[in-house]
């Protein structure tokens, strides 16, 4: 409870620019008990804490905090001399499942841009493919290429406003009119522009590959073989990684999709003529068998008979 207090001094009527003191802000005397015990329960501090006390009160009465999703990738970009070469493997996961073996992670977002894709695979589908539409009406409204640095903005202002509920970690490459660019950018919306990134949970086994093998200025094939074993190193360290490798090659006025450029990870063993599995392997708890046709003609009866006070009338 709060009342105002007015500071008894009165403006001239005419002066503008004599400045007003604001009125004082004082608490009404029935409400002062009230917030000196509440005040007295929460320890001094120059910033707001009351919602960590109610987490943690939260805690002790048994309420279990929110966890994120765990999820698995490795995707990686670096530059070279003519362009940029992004990478990444294709296993999707379900938490300890794998889901799918042989999954797109490099999406489109314009003839010179593509962007790999590590969090949940709904979100970033449904990201990219967004700002893939987005950019398309950007290149026929202006008649021009479009730059990475438009996608790049699209991008970061979209995951922000979700503030990381959007689980999309991407890494974003594209030739234009000022040259090659590489970006990565958070599910919270900061980006890093870097000549080479790696993102996802096997990011660290790329990096290492990375910091030791790249040079300024290398060649396509010299930076198509350091991308190749930095997603190798993901998939051969990281659990969430895994299967085959996915590159793409980008340069100015010509792209090159390599599906499937390794497959370090082909099934070796299939049984010659399947598994076939006998009438009854699996219980059957209940059958019930109802013909459509009898189903049918009931529904047709129950509709052509009138309800009885109808005929009473007639």
């Amino acid at each position: 409870v709060v009342s105002t207090q007015s500071t008894g001094h009165t403006p001239p009527p005419n002066n503008k620019m004599t400045s007003q003191k604001a009125p004082l802000l004082t608490l009404a005397p029935e409400a002062a008990p009230l917030v000196s015990a509440a005040a007295a329960s929460v320890a001094p501090t120059p910033f707001d804490s009351s919602m960590a006390y109610r987490n943690a009160r939260l805690e002790e009465m048994g309420s279990a905090p929110p966890t994120m999703r765990k999820t698995g990738t490795t995707i990686c970009g670096v530059i070279f001399k003519d362009g940029v070469v992004l990478g990444a493997d294709t296993r999707a996961t379900e938490g300890p499942i794998v889901a799918d073996k042989n999954c797109e992670k490099i999406h489109h977002i314009a003839a010179n841009i593509y962007c790999c894709g590590a969090g949940t695979s709904a979100d970033t589908e449904a990201t990219t493919a967004m700002v893939a539409s987005s950019v398309e009406l950007h290149r026929l409204a202006t008649g021009r290429e479009p730059r990475v640095v438009v996608a790049l903005t699209q991008l970061k202002q979209y995951l922000f406003r979700y503030q990381g509920h959007v689980s999309a970690a991407l890494v974003l490459g594209g030739v234009d009119d000022s040259g090659p660019s590489l970006y990565t950018v958070y599910p919270h919306g900061s980006t890093d522009r870097l000549p080479f990134v790696t993102m996802g949970s096997g990011s660290l086994a790329a990096m290492a590959i990375f910091e030791a093998g790249w040079t300024e200025g290398m060649e396509l094939e010299a930076a198509v073989d350091l991308v190749q074993r930095a997603i190798l190193s993901g998939i051969e360290n990281d659990l969430g990684s895994g299967s085959n490798v996915d590159i793409a090659v980008l340069q100015r006025g010509k792209t090159d999709i390599r599906r499937n450029a390794l497959t370090p990870n082909e099934r070796r063993f299939r049984r010659d003529g399947g598994y076939a599995y006998p009438k009854g392997t699996t219980a059957v708890i209940s059958d019930t068998f109802t013909p459509f046709a009898r189903a049918a003609d009931s529904d047709d009866e129950s509709d052509a008979t009138p309800p009885a006070n109808a005929m009473q009338e007639d």
